[in-house]
């Protein structure tokens, strides 16, 4: 049968399946909606920064240029990486500009048959089953539409773009009261550098939210309006940031990256050695997570303005939520530029909010939302069959149910690259893309879907022991270590990436220390 390959979007993870599956002899087609390669790198805030140090933030077989010196460049530093990546490996001949997939649709097999299948496809391989997938794109410049076909589809669309997540409120309390202007951080985020200086210049700004994209743009709109007109942030629940300059971000690796690390925490499939030995450790991962939260109490005026989070540095960590402050955050909320409230609720009137517990409104000419995404209806809705949509999202209590956090088990010649995170998406969606061009290639036969299930389910406990109530982010940030060995063992590598029996244990793992894995095999 043809083995045609269809990649929809053209950020980091669609460029890095692309490049693992050209080395394997394919010829895939990228759908990208945009006229640029980067994905969210093309819609981000003037002063976004990247949140990891760039060691820790790159290909695996692809240095940044040297004239890129800062630790955490800024997001034109990441974008032009991207794009010199690309453009290196020779991408861009596959990849189709201005081109928006409205769904995709498989045509094949009855899902009766389907549900007796034992196998994925019903032989555990890429290309087994019968079906093509039925691709309708938008082309963005005429509005005309176009169906294309593929025995095989990538789906690297992304979690945090694209669908935003807008707060409901009772009709006497929403936004249509309101005499300002409201809008979601995606918006403000799309505009050109220039008209979103425009905008904010002058204004009483109220942004909603309490994780990165809102302490950005708190910092962004304190930055444009000093003490004038002071950036008010309301927070329902604070997270852990870490400055930039901090003993705490430059050894964090050493506290949670390190394959000791790991040995503290309880990791699925992992047997009775491993349980045992986290079980006796757990204290010490407990100690780690204490002395990462005073630290940051001591370090940061956290108890003076009422940002102590409620859960543990573990937590957040765990579920992907750490993130680092933008410079001089706090200097901004002590001379009064940011105002933060701390509030469960909020309401819209005709001149601003009123948060719960106050009678008198904040205010506002501008009020955004930072207030994220709704990914996995974003996922949803691209798919035709209710069936396949149902796959993906059958309840609000789990997690998008993927095997080794690319293949849904139930879904045929499809892979999901992009979805889980990480602390550092990049170095583990290089990793997935090696492993998807093996076993698109014919070198990895996945095991039963009741197995593949059962595994799932094992991770989706792990993420919701970790993670707490945002275990829905699929985040494998404390036990990538555990996850990359699984998917190096059935490339049949080595997963023991590290030379030396001290740096094995205790030296941070990196993005290069899992270069050309399918060139190194045990």
């Amino acid at each position: 049968m043809e083995r045609r390959v269809a990649i929809i979007g053209a950020g980091i993870s669609g460029l890095l399946a692309c490049k693992y599956l050209v080395e394997k002899g394919f010829e895939p087609v990228v759908f990208e909606a945009d006229d640029r390669v980067g994905g969210v790198w093309n819609h981000t805030i003037q002063s976004t920064k990247l949140q990891n140090a760039k060691e820790g933030y790159r290909f695996s077989d692809f240095d940044w240029p040297a004239s890129v010196k800062e630790t955490f460049p800024s997001h034109t530093e990441v974008l032009e990486y991207v794009e010199s990546y690309a453009q290196h490996f020779n991408l861009y001949p596959y990849i189709k500009f201005h081109s928006r997939v409205i769904s995709i649709d498989y045509a094949g097999e009855s899902f009766e048959e389907m549900n007796t299948w034992d196998l994925w496809g019903g032989t555990g391989t890429a290309f087994g089953s019968k079906g093509k997938w039925h691709i309708t794109v938008l082309d963005t410049e005429t509005n005309a539409t176009e169906v294309h076909q593929a025995e095989f589809v990538i789906l690297c669309i992304g979690r945090f773009s694209g669908l935003p997540n807008i707060p409901e409120f009772p009709p006497n309390y929403c936004s249509e009261v309101f005499d300002g202007k409201v809008m979601h951080s995606m918006e403000y985020s799309a505009m050109e550098k220039s008209a979103a200086a425009e905008l904010i210049k002058g204004k009483r700004i109220t942004i909603i939210g309490s994780q990165k994209s809102a302490v950005d743009l708190a910092a962004e709109c304190a930055e444009a309006n000093g003490i004038k007109y002071p950036c008010v942030m309301i927070q329902r629940n604070p997270h852990w940031f870490l400055p930039g300059d901090c003993f705490l971000m430059s050894h964090i690796g050493y506290l949670y990256f390190n394959r000791f690390a790991q040995l503290l925490l309880h990791k699925p499939g992992q047997n009775f050695l491993y349980w045992l030995l986290a079980t006796l450790l757990s204290p010490l991962s407990w100690g780690i997570s204490k002395f990462s939260e005073i630290y940051l109490q001591r370090k940061l005026p956290l108890k003076k303005y009422g940002l102590i989070p409620r859960h543990s540095f573990l937590e957040d960590i765990s579920s992907c939520q750490i993130g680092m402050l933008p410079d001089n955050f706090y200097d901004k909320v002590g001379e009064g530029s940011i105002l933060i409230k701390r509030s469960q609720s909020f309401r819209f009137c005709k001149e601003g909010l009123i948060v719960g517990g106050e009678d008198k409104p904040i205010p506002s000419d501008l009020v955004m939302l930072a207030t994220g995404y709704k990914g996995d209806q974003k996922l949803k809705n691209i798919f035709r069959s209710s069936v396949f949509q149902n796959y993906l999202v059958s309840s609000p209590t789990s997690t998008i149910p993927l095997y080794r956090q690319v293949i849904h088990p139930r879904i045929p010649q499809l892979a999901i690259v992009g979805y889980a995170e990480s602390l550092a998406n990049l170095p583990t969606s290089e990793i997935r893309c090696q492993w998807l061009g093996d076993f698109l290639d014919g070198n990895i036969k996945l095991p039963s879907i009741g197995a593949m299930e059962k595994d799932v389910a094992s991770w989706e406990i792990h993420m919701k022991q970790y993670g707490g109530r945002n275990f829905w982010r699929s985040c494998i940030g404390t036990s990538n270590i555990w996850y990359n060995d699984q998917l190096c063992k059935d490339m049949n590598c080595n997963p023991r990436r590290k030379k030396g029996f001290l740096a094995e244990w205790f030296q941070p793992y990196g993005p290069t220390d899992y270069a050309g894995l399918t060139d190194r095999k045990r």
